[in-house]
C-alpha cells in the first residue's frame, strides 16, 4: 500500500493517534465507525502501491462474496470508493432510485434497497484509500450532520495512522473481515433452553438458521424432511449446495436480498418431482431465520424447475459479468474500450496491462493500450502482416486464446519474442469474436508470472466475448464518425477567404447525439468590389440533412456568383428548395458586405437575428425584416435591410444551437450572448470564436448538445 502525494508536507498527527500500530488497524477502525453511525456492512480499500488501483483489505458486516465485482477496482471507476478517494470528497447514495441513476453499474448487481456512504481515507497532503459504509433499505434519504461528522473524523483517524505506518515502512497486517461464526453446533446453544429446542422441533414447519455465509447453524426435523436432506448432510453447510434443486442463482439471490436490504424475502422452488415449497427469509445483523412450509397454492404455476443434477454459474461469477457488461455497455468508441478493459476488467483479474488488437488489410492493428512505460514495444507491432509467427496473430487468425504462464513459456513457443521484451512476465491472448468471426484479440499482461488455471482461463475467455461484442460496436461507430467528419468537411469551407477590409472566423461544432453531422452551413464569398456571407440551418442533423446542405450553399453560391442581389439570392434558393421536393426546411440569414462604404445589406429568411458590435463595444441585436425559412412558400419575399458596418464593427452570425438548449429562455441566451461579446469583443476573432462555442455559455453541465452549432465572425478593419 503506498500513497498519492499531492507535494505538501504531511500533517501532524493528533495526540489521540499516537498510540502504537495495533495489527488489526483496519478492522477495529471499521467495526467502531460502523457502530458509531449503526452502519451495517463496510469495507476498507487501500490504494495500490504502483497502480492507481483500489483493494479492498477488510470487509464488515457481510461476506466479501457480496461486494466480489469491486475488490480490486481503478482509482477512475464509476464507483462511491473511487469517486470518494479520487475527488477527496465523501459520497453519499440515499437508496436505491439513486444508485440506480449515478451508479447503474452497482444498482445492476445489488438491486437492493439500501444506502451506502464512501469516504476518503486522506491526510492533507496524501490519499491512502476510502472507505465505505452501507445502511438497511429503512435509513433516511439524508445523511444526518452526526453521521457524516463521525465518519469523516473517523477516516481522519485511520489515515493519520496509516500515515504513521508509511513514515516507519510498516504496511498494514493482512487482516480477517469481521462477519459472524457459522452457528454450528446443538440446538439448546442455538436457541436458548433445551425446552424452547424441543418445541421448534415439534413445529410442523421447517426451520433453519444461516449465518452471514449462508451456512446452516441449525435445522429442525421438519426442514430436513421437506428438503428431503438429513440433518447431518445440512448443518455447516450452505443450503444451495447442500440441497441440489436449490442450487440456482435466482435462490440465493433472495439471500443477499435479505441480508443487504434487512428486510423480509421469500421465494418459491419446485422439489423434484413435482411439490412446490415456500421459503421465507428474516433477516438480522447476524444472519438469517428461514421458515420452509409446502406452498400448495402455487402447484399448478408452469415455472421451470432447475436442473436437479445441473451445476448453474455460481452468483459471484454473475455479478461480475452484469457489472463488467454494463460499464462495457458504457463504451461509444475503440478508445472508450480501451479504457473501460484497463479500468474495470483488467484489475479484476489482476493485470497490470493491456492491448486491444485488430487487423485490417492482412496486417495487424494496434487499436490501444494501457500500462506500457514506453509505448514504442507495443506500436511496433502495428502494420504487421498477420501471417507473421506471434501469439497476437496467430491467436487474432485462428480465434484460438493462448495463455503463457511464464517469459520461458513463450518464448518456447516463439523464440523470437525474446528480441521484443516488454517488461512483463505472464499474458493472456484472449480472441474477441462476434458470430463466428475474430474481430480482435485482447492482451493481459502481467508483472510476475502467473498460473491460469481452468476455471480462471474459462472466465477470461467468458469476458472476452463481452469485449468483442462492444469493440464490434465501437469499431463501426468510429467508421460512421470518420465517415461523418469527412462528408462534414468536405461539405463546409475548408478556409475562410481573405478579403480586403474584412476579418473573418467561424466554427462549426457538430450535435453530441446522433452522426456528428448536421444541416448547419456558413460561407463567405468573394465578389467584385465586395463580400458575400451567408449562414444557414436546414432541419436535422443526419446524413440527408447534410446533403440538403451542401445543395443550398452551393445555390447561394451560384447565385452569387451571377450578381443577383440579396433578396433575390433568398427567392432563388426557396425556390430551388421546393423544386428539390426534400420535405425539409431551411432558415438562413445572407449579407452583401461593402467595407469600403462601411455599409451591409442583409436579408433573412427565418433565421435568428444577427448582433452588431459597435466600435465603442455597444452591442446591438438586429431584429431584421425577413420572410419565412425556405422550403415553405414559393412565392415569399425576402425584404432587405442596411446596416451600419464602419471599420471596428463585429457581426455576429450563428445557428440556434450557440443560443438554444432545454429549459433556457431565448431572449435571455441571446442577451447573456451580447454580454459576451460586449465583454470579449476585443479579442483576436479566433480567440473570440472558441470562446463563443465553450459549452459551458449554452448547456450545462454534462448536457447532451441537442443541435449543430455553426459561427461566422466579421470584423471590418480600417
Amino acid at each position: 500500500m503506498v500513497g498519492v502525494s499531492d507535494g505538501q508536507s504531511s500533517a501532524q498527527a493528533p495526540a489521540a493517534a499516537r498510540t502504537p500500530i495495533g495489527r488489526p488497524l483496519l478492522s477495529l477502525a471499521l467495526a467502531s465507525m460502523m457502530d458509531e453511525v449503526h452502519a451495517h456492512s463496510g469495507a476498507v480499500y487501500l490504494l495500490g502501491r504502483e497502480q492507481p488501483v483500489l483493494e479492498m483489505a477488510v470487509m464488515a458486516g457481510l461476506p466479501r462474496a457480496f461486494a466480489a465485482p469491486w475488490e480490486r477496482v481503478g482509482l477512475s471507476a464509476p464507483i462511491p470508493v473511487a469517486d470518494a478517494a479520487r475527488e477527496r470528497r465523501l459520497v453519499w447514495v440515499g437508496g436505491e432510485e439513486e444508485m440506480a441513476r449515478r451508479y447503474p453499474r452497482i444498482a445492476m448487481v445489488l438491486p437492493y434497497p439500501f444506502a451506502l456512504a464512501a469516504v476518503p481515507v486522506a491526510t492533507e497532503s496524501t490519499v491512502y484509500g476510502a472507505v465505505f459504509v452501507t445502511w438497511p433499505g429503512g435509513h433516511p434519504q439524508e445523511l444526518s450532520d452526526r453521521e457524516r461528522e463521525h465518519l469523516t473524523a473517523a477516516c481522519g483517524r485511520l489515515a493519520v495512522r496509516l500515515e504513521r505506518a508509511a513514515e516507519h515502512s510498516i504496511p498494514p497486517h493482512p487482516e480477517t473481515d469481521l462477519v459472524a461464526s457459522p452457528l454450528v453446533g446443538g440446538m439448546a446453544g442455538t436457541l436458548g433452553t433445551v425446552e424452547a429446542a424441543r418445541m421448534v422441533s415439534r413445529l410442523p414447519y421447517g426451520l433453519v438458521s444461516l449465518d452471514l455465509h449462508g451456512r446452516i447453524g441449525f435445522v429442525n426435523a421438519a426442514a430436513a424432511e421437506l428438503l428431503n436432506v438429513p440433518v447431518s448432510r445440512l448443518l455447516g453447510t450452505q443450503l444451495w449446495a447442500s440441497v441440489p434443486w436449490l442450487n440456482d442463482p435466482v435462490y440465493e439471490d433472495r439471500y443477499r436480498a435479505a441480508l443487504m436490504s434487512q428486510h423480509t424475502a421469500s421465494f418459491v422452488a419446485l422439489r423434484p418431482p413435482g411439490e412446490w415449497l415456500s421459503f421465507r427469509l428474516y433477516p438480522s445483523t447476524t444472519g438469517l431465520s428461514v421458515r420452509i412450509t409446502r406452498a400448495r397454492a402455487v402447484a399448478e404455476m408452469n415455472r421451470t424447475a432447475p436442473p436437479p443434477d445441473g451445476t448453474p454459474t455460481r452468483l459471484v461469477t454473475i455479478t461480475q459479468v452484469l457489472n463488467l457488461a454494463s460499464a462495457l455497455t458504457e463504451a461509444v468508441g475503440v478508445q472508450d474500450v480501451v479504457q473501460l478493459v484497463a479500468d474495470e476488467i483488467a484489475p479484476a483479474v489482476g493485470s497490470q496491462a493491456l492491448v486491444l488488437l485488430g487487423s485490417r488489410a492482412n496486417r495487424l492493428r494496434v487499436l490501444g493500450h494501457r500500462g506500457y512505460r514506453d509505448a514504442s514495444v507495443v506500436e511496433r507491432f502495428d502494420g504487421m502482416p498477420l501471417t507473421e509467427p506471434t501469439p497476437g496473430t496467430h491467436v487474432l487468425r485462428t480465434g484460438v486464446p493462448a495463455f503463457f504462464e511464464s517469459q520461458e513459456q513463450l518464448e518456447r513457443l516463439y523464440p523470437e519474442r525474446g528480441a521484443t521484451p516488454d517488461g512483463f512476465a505472464a499474458w493472456a491472448y484472449l480472441p474477441l469474436i462476434v458470430q463466428s468471426r475474430p474481430v480482435g484479440t485482447c492482451v493481459l499482461s502481467y508483472a510476475e508470472p502467473h498460473p491460469f488455471p481452468t476455471e480462471e482461463r474459462a472466465v477470461m475467455t467468458s469476458l472476452a466475448g463481452l469485449i468483442a461484442q462492444a469493440l464490434e460496436r465501437a469499431l463501426l461507430y468510429d467508421a460512421k464518425h470518420r465517415l461523418a467528419h469527412g462528408l462534414q468537411e468536405a461539405l463546409l469551407p475548408h478556409s475562410l477567404p481573405s478579403l480586403p477590409g474584412i476579418e473573418a472566423a467561424a466554427r462549426y461544432v457538430p450535435a453530441t447525439q446522433g452522426m456528428d453531422i448536421g444541416g448547419d452551413f456558413y460561407d463567405l464569398v468573394r465578389t467584385q468590389g465586395m463580400a458575400a456571407a451567408v449562414i444557414g440551418d436546414v432541419q436535422g442533423h443526419n446524413v440527408t440533412a447534410a446533403g440538403l446542405m451542401g445543395q443550398v450553399r452551393t445555390a447561394v453560391r451560384a447565385y452569387t456568383a451571377v450578381g443577383q442581389a440579396p433578396e433575390e439570392v433568398m427567392r432563388s434558393t426557396n425556390r430551388l428548395l421546393l423544386d428539390l421536393g426534400a420535405d425539409l426546411f431551411a432558415s438562413c440569414l445572407y449579407l452583401r458586405l461593402d467595407p469600403a462604404r462601411g455599409r451591409a445589406v442583409m436579408s433573412r429568411a427565418g433565421h435568428p437575428p444577427p448582433l452588431l458590435r459597435r466600435p465603442d463595444g455597444r452591442v446591438r441585436v438586429l431584429d431584421l425584416a425577413g420572410g419565412p425559412l425556405l422550403g415553405i412558400d414559393a412565392s415569399a419575399v425576402y425584404p432587405t435591410t442596411e446596416v451600419a458596418f464602419a471599420p471596428g464593427s463585429l457581426l455576429v452570425l450563428y445557428t440556434d444551437g450557440l443560443v438554444e438548449s432545454p429549459g433556457t429562455d431565448f431572449e435571455e441566451a441571446l442577451a447573456g450572448l451580447g454580454r459576451r461579446l460586449a465583454d470579449a469583443g476585443d479579442q483576436p476573432l479566433d480567440e473570440l470564436a472558441d470562446s463563443l462555442v465553450r459549452p459551458e455559455h449554452h448547456r450545462a453541465d454534462g448536457e447532451e448538445r441537442l443541435d449543430d452549432i455553426a459561427l461566422l465572425l466579421l470584423r471590418a478593419v480600417g
